[in-house]
Parts: structure tokens; sequence; C-alpha cells
């Protein structure tokens, strides 16, 4: 065999090498196909839209019901106070005080009592006149980066007691809003403050985002599904014989009131106030919940 020969062997050898080579690499199953076949993605992917649909559906049904019963709300937020005045004074008029001590005492809980009502009252009106127009709103642009620090340096010492993890992201420091400040950051206190009143656990995020449609800037507030406004039951019918004491320190508005007055003071600041579907990409986002503020962009 002379040298031409080997020379075709070897290169039969390398071509036949080469040609197995290829085939084994084409058969082997390829590291980054999907792990699921496309049908199991899509249900999966389904099951996802089915999840975000029916919470939607939830929270669009309670912020309904939440709204019809704006009047109902109002005068139960009222009355328990009252009932409790009520009763002090009864007791003062059936002279069940055992000395004039104790009277004394009933009369000072009696005026506290009062002054607190009187606090609701005011609340109660002074959004009315902001909704009416009697009260302006100082509306400017603001830099959304300072509102939300400043917001965050007044609140984040509730959540450290309560060892909550609590972070804001803060957007582009040029983003400008057309708001009332001191409105718009009174309406962020109140909505973390009544989160960390209600929940237990977890953490809570701010941050932000321009509309790509319109020009609104939307800032979210996630926190645990339990510190989002929840129903609380309401009978403005039933009478009872004896009124129910209260406790000073309970008179206050609850979570669906303090939402309504928050979402009505946006909406005279030309945004909204409303709980939108969290995005359901992980076990620990199905467990959180989004309010959502929308308030006009500053298009310079």
């Amino acid at each position: 065999m002379n040298w031409s020969n080997w020379v075709d062997l070897g290169a039969g050898l390398l071509l036949g090498l080469g040609i197995a080579g290829l085939l084994a690499r084409i058969n082997r199953p390829s590291s980054s196909s999907p792990v699921l076949p496309a049908e199991k993605q899509d249900v999966v992917k389904l099951q996802q839209q089915i999840k975000q649909t029916q919470l939607a559906y939830e929270m669009a049904r309670e912020m309904s019901q939440f709204k019809a019963g704006y009047l109902a709300r109002t005068t139960h937020v009222l009355r328990s106070p009252i009932n409790g005045l009520i009763g002090l004074q009864q007791l003062i008029l059936a002279n069940l005080c055992e000395d004039p001590e104790e009277e004394r005492e009933f009369i000072k809980q009696a005026h506290d009592r009062t002054l607190k009502l009187l606090k609701l009252i005011d609340e109660i009106l002074t959004v009315a006149r902001l909704e009416h127009g009697t009260n302006k709103l100082d509306l400017q642009p603001r830099s959304l980066t300072e509102l939300l620090q400043e917001v965050y340096d007044l609140t984040y010492m509730l959540a450290e007691n309560r060892n909550f993890p609590f972070k804001v992201l803060l957007p582009e420091s040029d983003l400008k809003v057309v708001v009332d400040s001191r409105w718009f950051k009174q309406v962020l206190i109140n909505l973390i403050e009544s989160a960390i009143a209600q929940i237990e656990e977890g953490n809570i995020y701010i941050s932000s985002q321009t509309s790509s449609t319109d020009n609104f800037v939307y800032v979210w507030l996630d926190v645990p599904k339990q510190g989002i406004l929840h129903s609380e039951p309401i009978d403005l019918i039933s009478s009872k014989n004896q009124v129910a004491e209260t406790e000073e320190e309970n008179i206050t508005f609850d979570p669906g009131m303090k939402f309504l007055l928050n979402q009505t003071i946006l909406g005279v600041m030309g945004g909204n106030l409303e709980i939108v579907p969290f995005s359901l990409t992980t076990q620990q986002a199905e467990d959180m919940a989004r309010l959502q503020i929308t308030i006009p962009q500053f298009i310079s």
C-alpha cells in the first residue's frame, strides 16, 4: 500500500468520525429546550390567568360594595361613639354613680369621646369640601422621588417596630407629578399605617412606573393580602335594648372608610386609587396584594 492509499484511508476515517459526531449532536436532546411540553406550559399559563381574573373579580366586587355603602359606613362610624356617649349619660341620669368622683369621671369620658367624634366629623367634612371644591388643592409639579422619600422617612419606624421589611424603590430623579404634596403624602401615610395595623408578617414595598399609554404615573404599594381593606359587618337596622360599650381608643375609621376617603382625595387631584391583581409569578407573590395610585405626570 503506497502513501496515497494511507492518505485516502485517513481522510475516510476523519470524515466518518465527523459525520458520526454530527449525527450524535443532532439526536442529543437540547439542554435549552423547555422542561415541560408546550401543552403543559399552556395549561400552567392559563391557570395563572384564571387566578389573576378571579382575584381581579373579587377585588372589583369588594370595591363596588365599599363604594355603594359609603353613607352606611359613615353612619356606622359615627354611631359607635354616639352610643358610648348615650351610655355614659344614662348612668349619670339614672343616679348609678357611687359618688361624685365617679360621676365626674363619666363626664370626663363623655367629653373626651365627644372630641374624638368631632375629629371624625371634621375629617369627613374636610374631604367633602375638597370634593365639592370649597377647599382648593395646591396642585403643583413635585418630584416623585422627594415625595416618596419623605413618606418613607415618616413611616419606616412603624414598620421597623413590628419587624416588617419596608423598601422603597425610588424612581428617576427628574420624574415629576402634579399633586398637592401635603395631601398626597397624607394618603400614602394613611395606606401604609392601615396596612401595618392589619398584617402580622410580611414585606411592604413601594415602587412606581410611568404609563406607556397616557401621561400618568403609577405608584404601587405591595403588601400582604391581609393588609388590604377587608369587609366589616355593618348592621344599621337591628336595635338592642342595651347600648354596647365602645372603648375610647376604638373611636376611629375602619379600613374600608379610610380607603374611600383616600380614594376621594386622589380623585380630586385627577388620580385614582384601586386594588389591582399582583403578578402571580411565585408562591410568595400569591400572598401579596397591590394598591395602585394613579396620578398625573408633569410634562414640561
